[in-house]
């Protein structure tokens, strides 16, 4: 009997030549980016909204700054240990039914956050909401590998992390007016209506997920035949091209894990990594008290402040990386980026508490972070070889989540040591301006070898 995958190859191969590519891609991006957008921007607000939080449960259960910070610090704990595990069932189970799985876990897991009551139901509450986040990302960017081909997804992978910026506007806006709407209803505080509240939607969005999404083209009917037929022809092409068959990749995964260990510049790029992670918890976790901290202590307007930042940071962000994928320049800037971060975390420890600066400030910050965090990704992908790169941007993202788990403890035990942010600000700030100097120092811009396209 002949191989039925054969059979279509030969089929597609005459079927598909006068296909609309550009439309089909238009049509599944319309399909599929949309809801995917949605499910990152719902998982960031999920994990950043014990910001806004946080003046809530300091009054009704006394937790200090030191709580709140080992509490993050413990999201990222949950996080790193069940990442590789989570994403290591996509193979077996499918994109849809992982990240179905994933959602509905963080949701329910959000939901029950409400009954915290304790020091220690707190940090449960937080490590598993990392554990049940983890593998969300790689899942996400492996379900686009199964419907782009690689020179059409990196437009994709860049929506989908405009997700980030969107999430920290809405999700400010909607927990301050959550709080301020439902705050003593029904006997329950404020905080506990947040949770609750915005636990629902990535239940919802899981069912949405299962219904909406299909894991591979040939299971999309709202494809024509043909149009299922050349998509599957430009993803075999892509993958012809990232390797010379099947003796090539036999056996390669230890090899390739190898490879990225005993590269230098992998652990260069990783503890720059530690510095991006370090800006991206003082914009993400930090803003809501550096607000309070500047004498805003309605939660209304708690939300709202928190939530100017990142409309600037959107717009910086577009306009640095146009700028920076029309020069083909990487290192400056992502180091200009971070130095402009390290001097607002300097300027903000020294700001005195006016409100107006510490927005600005904030909102600066906010700026260089996304605009240095979409540089910076590009890096490995761009210098690491393709047998390395799979594992070395692994490694680099779990060498940065580990600055992104002891930086909040960190914060929070000299917020509570000595009444203010601002050492632990300038100290965030020198470990980012470090990050700097070795990017500079240890990439090169040879090592950055792009051309554009003819």
């Amino acid at each position: 009997m002949a191989d039925p995958s054969t059979c279509t190859e030969s089929q597609d191969a005459v079927d598909t030549a006068g296909v609309d590519r550009t439309a089909t891609y238009r049509t599944i991006a319309w399909r599929v980016m949309p809801l995917l957008v949605i499910c990152y921007i719902v998982s960031f607000i999920d994990r950043t909204n014990i910001g806004i939080a946080q003046q809530g449960l300091e009054r009704d259960l006394g937790f200090g700054s030191a709580v709140y910070g080992l509490g993050v610090t413990l999201f990222f704990v949950g996080f790193i240990i069940f990442e590789v595990p989570s994403s290591a069932l996509l193979a077996r189970f499918g994109a849809r039914r992982t990240l179905v799985r994933i959602m509905a876990s963080w949701g329910v897991v959000t939901v029950g956050t409400s009954l915290v009551n304790s020091e220690f139901t707190f940090y449960l509450a937080r490590f598993l909401l990392g554990a049940a986040e983890a593998g969300f990302f790689p899942g996400a960017l492996y379900f686009l590998s199964r419907w782009f081909p690689s020179a059409r997804r990196t437009r994709m992978t860049a929506l989908f992390f405009a997700g980030v910026p969107v999430s920290g506007v809405l999700g400010s806006l909607m927990s301050g007016s959550i709080m301020k709407a439902f705050g003593g209803s029904g006997g329950l505080a404020d905080w506990k209506w947040l949770f609750i509240t915005e636990g629902i939607p990535p239940i919802l969005l899981a069912g949405a997920v299962l219904l909406w999404l299909v894991d591979e083209p040939e299971q999309a009917r709202w494809l024509t035949p043909v149009q299922r037929a050349a998509v599957r022809d430009d993803l075999r092409a892509d993958q012809r091209s990232k390797g010379e068959g099947k003796e090539r990749t036999a056996g390669a995964g230890h090899a390739r894990l190898f490879l990225a260990l005993r590269d230098p510049k992998v652990w260069v790029i990783g503890l720059c990594a530690c510095g991006a992670y370090t800006i991206a918890n003082a914009v993400s976790f930090w803003t809501p008290r550096i607000i309070a901290e500047a004498g805003v202590g309605d939660v209304l307007d708690l939300g709202l402040f928190s939530a100017l930042p990142p409309l600037l940071g959107i717009v910086v962000m577009l306009l640095v990386g146009r700028h920076s994928d029309r020069t083909l320049e990487r290192r400056w800037h992502a180091a200009l980026s971070w130095t402009v971060a390290a001097l607002a975390l300097v300027a903000l420890s020294v700001s005195g508490g006016d409100v107006v600066l510490v927005i600005v400030l904030l909102a600066v910050l906010a700026a260089a972070h996304y605009s240095g965090l979409t540089v910076f990704y590009s890096i490995p992908s761009i210098y690491l070889g393709e047998r390395a790169a799979a594992t070395g941007i692994a490694l680099v993202t779990s060498m940065g989540s580990f600055a992104a788990a002891a930086s909040p403890s960190l914060l929070g035990f000299i917020q509570q040591s000595t009444g203010s942010l601002a050492l632990g600000l300038q100290i965030s700030a020198g470990v980012v301006l470090v990050a700097v100097v070795l990017l500079l120092v240890g990439v090169k811009p040879g090592d950055l070898r792009e051309h554009h396209p003819s």
